[in-house]
């Protein structure tokens, strides 16, 4: 008799406890599915071409848009000749870790010709932050945005944004990199910092042929634009500004902070900031400017 109960409530229980699992569950959550294609690509800037890493060609890679309590899954298929693994950079892995990233330390590196799925949860974050290549150097052109947004019906706790822009912060060498920091640990020393900056993997005129790689982006007058910041150089902290405007900063690291504004800010390797940036000057062209901080004249 007593083993008949206990048989009898064990399929119960689990249906109950499935239940709640399915009650717990945010109605308004949803399944956000990409495909990463590593591969190696020509790409031209500063009079020079050579080929880099990339995901899906793109250069940066693509943006992965997600709410606060989707779950996310993104398979990386590795087409490169270098071992690969991408870290989420500032996502909290709750019961995931196994999804971070890190080579050897949460994954074997992802090896030429094979796949790996990353599946995890976005819990309790809404913002900005970035993904990466997280294995050597390669992070140098294996890159891109990670945008959330709050859950639905959500508003943001400042004034709602005409229009976002990504504006991520990266570098350009010449040469390939690997061997750049190969050469550097053969003469134990740094690494050659980097031929150029470059603003959404474009350098800007003020370089060698770099009038068409040129990010531009085009403003109403009087709107209000958010923009998603993120440093993706390797070493360099930046300091950014857009000529003639000031900005106002609202999140840090997909963390709402008490707005104030700026003139410029100071973001640092890894960081991310969002500012909103009003359109109220005269119609014109406005340069968006990065440039690294130095506090000596040493590389």
């Amino acid at each position: 008799m007593a083993m008949g109960k206990i048989l009898s409530s064990g399929p119960i229980l689990l249906f109950l406890l499935y239940l709640v699992a399915l009650v717990s569950l945010p109605a308004d959550a949803a399944v956000k599915r990409y495909q990463f294609d590593v591969q190696v690509k020509n790409v031209s800037r500063l009079c020079h071409a050579k080929p880099i890493v990339t995901v899906n060609g793109m250069f940066p890679g693509p943006t992965i848009y997600a709410r606060d309590g989707d779950r996310v899954v993104i398979n990386v298929t590795n087409y490169a000749q270098y071992n690969m693994s991408i870290h989420w950079h500032g996502l909290k892995q709750l019961r995931n870790g196994w999804a971070d990233g890190p080579a050897y330390i949460t994954q074997c590196p992802i090896q030429n010709g094979h796949s790996y799925t990353y599946d995890f949860n976005v819990t309790g974050q809404r913002g900005t932050l970035w993904w990466h290549a997280h294995i050597f150097w390669l992070r140098a052109t294996v890159y891109g945005a990670i945008a959330i947004m709050p859950k639905q019906g959500t508003p943001f706790p400042f004034p709602q944004p005409y229009r976002e822009t990504n504006i991520v912060l990266g570098e350009w060498w010449n040469n390939d990199v690997e061997e750049v920091v190969k050469q550097g640990n053969k003469l134990g020393l740094p690494p050659n910092t980097s031929d150029a900056h470059t603003i959404n993997g474009k350098p800007g005129p003020l370089f060698p042929c770099s009038e068409k790689h040129t990010f531009a982006m085009e403003v109403e007058q009087g709107k209000t634009y958010l923009l998603r910041i993120i440093n993706a150089a390797l070493n360099d902290e930046l300091f950014f500004a857009v000529a003639g405007h000031n900005m106002t900063v609202v999140e840090i690291d997909a963390v709402y902070t008490k707005p104030f504004t700026t003139q410029a800010i100071l973001i640092a390797p890894g960081q991310t900031t969002n500012v909103l940036v009003q359109a109220n000057q005269a119609p014109g062209r406005y340069f968006m400017a990065a440039r690294p901080f130095m506090d000596a004249p040493l590389t």
